[in-house]
């Protein structure tokens, strides 16, 4: 059964982006059913040029990439998700919608990269560092034995990977 983890920063198109591209191209890569999705509480309508850029040259296919409202995964027909990942500080606070099944939640927070200094060339390097960030602590998530676990078991476990 397909383990679908919802991915939440509030603009989605920076840090989000960067964490579905991230955990569905390694999913495939080591044969894991997980499917990633991600959104945000106020999502900005574009992705960030440098989030595409950075996924880009990890071998990410991004043509379908797109930001989108959470709602898209409150009605009828939206994925059952039972992972909630967020990954900005101001998306964590947020009052967050119910989501049906009563996903496992955990916070993984990044700085924005779109704020780094130093023009163009210090966006792109922190752009790549937080891709690279956000991947180890994706193979550590797919290296779970996701479909034996309760979700107590993986909420510690995503817990500690929260602190690495």
């Amino acid at each position: 059964m397909t383990t679908n983890v919802l991915i939440l920063c509030t603009h989605n198109s920076a840090r989000s982006v960067l964490s579905e591209g991230m955990l569905n191209h390694l999913a495939r890569q080591f044969g894991r059913d997980v499917r990633a999705y991600s959104a945000g509480s106020s999502p900005s309508g574009r992705i960030n040029p440098f989030a595409i850029e950075a996924l880009g040259n990890a071998g990410v296919e991004v043509s379908s990439f797109r930001s989108k409202s959470w709602d898209e995964f409150v009605g009828d027909g939206a994925p059952e998700i039972r992972i909630v990942i967020t990954v900005c500080d101001s998306a964590a606070a947020e009052e967050c919608p119910y989501w049906p099944g009563s996903p496992v939640k955990v916070h993984w927070g990044y700085a924005d990269p779109s704020n780094a200094p130093g023009g163009d060339e210090g966006k792109r390097q922190a752009f790549e560092l937080t891709r690279q960030a956000i991947g180890y602590r994706m193979m550590q998530l797919l290296m779970l034995p996701l479909d034996s676990m309760s979700n107590a078991q993986l909420q510690e476990h995503l817990d500690r990977i929260s602190k690495s």
